[in-house]
């Protein structure tokens, strides 16, 4: 395959950012003035035989095509020096992104491989990279000479992986915000005992969105920006899904996901396949919707929530309303999410950035917001969705265990079961988001037909997350080992307690205490 090398550059969903930044430029800033989220001006596109070629590479090349077929920066050699270095001997399958076969039709994309054992590594092994490579090339040009601070909302699994990524880098440092009692009780061990000189890690007074309304409060502070420049000689940046340099990634995965599929049989060249993905902040599912707009032939998107459904309401009514919306606790707590962010990344693609700023006005103000009677129609053309209660599930964990000896984690059961039930005629790929492990807990309980609000069985009930994942694979002996990383952490010191009040000034000065420790 020939990859050619046209630079993209950016405009951002709001329409407010002229500047016209390219990739390099986009990936430090993170979001766009005015609160925007940035958006390539065109789109590159894969021919049918381009996509199958990438089934013979490794999965660094193929994921390095797609950067490069995005126009980036960054010339083909460091492009793919990165690549080889973001999915390297870290990951614990050569194939990095594997698609297994559970049943006839109905495939698996396992994305958990990666050091923190969740489908974040897939962008955030990569973006960091990029971001380091994006300020060393600003520096040496004399564009810039600031660091920077990375500021990180997260409902669980990007927490972690950003902290390992951005881990003793260049250039960076990185706080992260979590919702304290949100998370399971692995994923806060994986942030607290987090390694690095450049790390530090809160838990937040309150929910995901709580956390997330207040770090993008921070960064739409102009003094606090100003406190941080004249004092720290840092600028802010994010690497939440808002970053288009998490989003590339993902696009890459869909793309070597097809290429897969036709290789093992799953699906005929040039036949489409359906996509389930589990998402609560839209942006995995964008990246699939990325995939099939540059030509990869994926048919329906089918949108998998849990209770907290307010994308499968949307979808289905073309008003998102979280004004009397309660938030409600999940086993699926990576998809505990009411304002799901990267949703103004379709709505642009379906209706501009005009339309757009009315929505989001509307939701700043009013928490709810309608679209249009065109928009509804082109968002159902694309989109499907369903969402499975707490106790489905785990009910679905069991199930499909027990018929098929695959275990699987409460995201990837959610987006299971609603496969299950929208499925049609073409083959479905299931986009499994972490390792059963993360989630022992709730997977115990899903093995042992225990309700999601009951306690655990007596004799469990005194048990660490982490000492349940033993009992775990004592029932399920086809689970398989615990990934190395999560086995580790049980005797790894817990480096970071402090809890931050929600709202801007709360994080605002747990930064501030931790810039000065």
């Amino acid at each position: 395959m020939h990859i050619t090398m046209k630079q993209v550059t950016y405009t951002d969903s709001r329409g407010l950012d002229t500047s016209r930044p390219t990739f390099s430029e986009v990936v430090v800033r993170g979001i766009a003035p005015g609160g925007g989220l940035y958006v390539p001006e065109s789109l590159p596109s894969f021919a049918l035989p381009e996509i199958l070629e990438l089934a013979e590479w490794p999965y660094w090349r193929r994921a390095a095509a797609v950067f490069s077929r995005f126009g980036v920066d960054f010339c083909a050699e460091h492009v793919d020096a990165l690549m080889q270095s973001a999915y390297g001997a870290q990951w614990d399958d050569e194939r990095i992104a594997p698609v297994v076969e559970v049943v006839a039709g109905i495939h698996v994309l396992e994305l958990w491989h990666g050091p923190t054992s969740a489908f974040k590594d897939m962008a955030l092994q990569c973006m960091p990279l990029f971001f380091s490579a994006a300020v060393d090339k600003m520096q040496a040009s004399g564009e810039l000479a600031d660091d920077y601070l990375v500021l990180v909302a997260t409902s669980g699994d990007t927490g972690k992986a950003a902290l390992e990524g951005f881990a003793d880098r260049d250039h960076t440092s990185i706080v992260v915000f979590y919702p304290a009692g949100g998370v399971s009780d692995i994923q806060r061990l994986q942030m607290v005992t987090q390694r690095g000189g450049n790390v530090g890690v809160f838990g937040v007074l309150g929910n995901f969105d709580d956390c997330q309304n207040a770090v993008k409060a921070a960064f739409n502070d102009q003094a606090f920006n100003a406190e941080l420049h004249g004092e720290r000689h840092l600028k802010l940046s994010s690497a939440n899904s808002i970053n288009w340099g998490r989003l590339l990634p993902q696009i890459a995965y869909y793309v070597s996901a097809y290429a897969d599929m036709v290789a093992e049989g799953g699906v005929k060249p040039g036949s489409p396949m359906d996509v389930c993905v589990p998402t609560g902040n839209f942006g995995n599912i964008l990246g699939a919707y990325y995939a099939k707009r540059i030509g990869v032939p994926i048919g329906r998107l089918l949108c998998a929530s849990n209770e907290n459904n307010v994308l499968a309401d949307f979808i289905s009514t073309g008003t998102y309303d979280i004004s009397s919306r309660v938030f409600v606790t999940t086993p699926s707590p990576s998809m505990d999410i009411l304002i799901s962010s990267n949703l103004e990344r379709l709505l642009y693609e379906l209706a501009g950035a005009e339309a757009v700023r009315g929505w989001m006005a509307s939701l700043a103000a009013e928490r709810r917001f309608t679209v249009d009677r065109e928009t509804f129609a082109a968002v159902r053309e694309l989109l499907t969705a369903d969402w499975v209660t707490n106790d489905e599930s785990l009910a679905t964990i069991g199930r499909v265990y027990a018929e098929r000896g695959y275990l699987m984690d409460p995201h990837t059961a959610v987006a299971w079961e609603v496969a299950e039930r929208l499925r049609g005629e073409d083959p479905v790929l299931v986009v499994s988001t972490a390792h059963w492990a993360k989630f022992g807990t709730d997977v115990f309980k899903a093995l042992t037909q225990t309700a999601y609000d009951a306690p655990l069985p007596k004799g469990a009930d005194s048990l660490s997350g982490l000492e349940l994942l033993d009992e775990v694979r004592r029932i399920a002996p086809n689970a398989g080992s615990v990934p190395t990383p999560l086995a580790e952490i049980a005797v790894l010191p817990e480096r970071f307690g402090e809890v931050a009040d929600a709202g801007r000034e709360g994080i605002e000065a747990a930064v501030r205490g931790w810039l000065e420790r």
